[in-house]
């Protein structure tokens, strides 16, 4: 069974800084065509992806957290993290660790966290 643990979560400063850590177990992240997510729900807003990072280490950023945040793998340990400074009132969410494995003529597996709470404020 695959499962996703974020922790790191927690209450923050404006200009503050977080990191957060996803545990995976059931699942290698390193092995196959994996990309690794986050993505966040803020309060009356729709879930969206934030970061992302391929199998090959190529990175992504949604625009509103570019220069702010950064995505690591650590295949090994089979965790992934993101690193969040300068955080701002809107980085407020929920932030998930998900796990997209490709699979040849058909949708990716996709494995979700349960969800760890960012707040921002002070």
């Amino acid at each position: 069974q695959v499962q996703l643990v974020e922790s790191g979560g927690g209450l923050a400063q404006p200009g503050g800084s977080l990191r957060l850590s996803c545990a995976a177990s059931g699942i290698r992240i390193g092995d196959g065509d994996s990309a690794v997510l986050w993505y966040r729900q803020s309060p009356g807003k729709a879930r969206e992806s934030v970061a992302s990072m391929s199998s090959s280490g190529a990175r992504g950023y949604s625009t509103p957290v570019e220069g702010r945040f950064t995505i690591s793998r650590d295949n090994d340990k089979n965790m992934v993290y993101l690193q969040m400074n300068n955080l701002i009132s809107e980085d407020t969410g929920v932030y998930y660790c998900a796990v997209h494995r490709a699979r040849p003529g058909r949708p990716a597996d996709q494995y979700w966290g349960q969800g760890t709470q960012v707040t921002v404020s002070s």
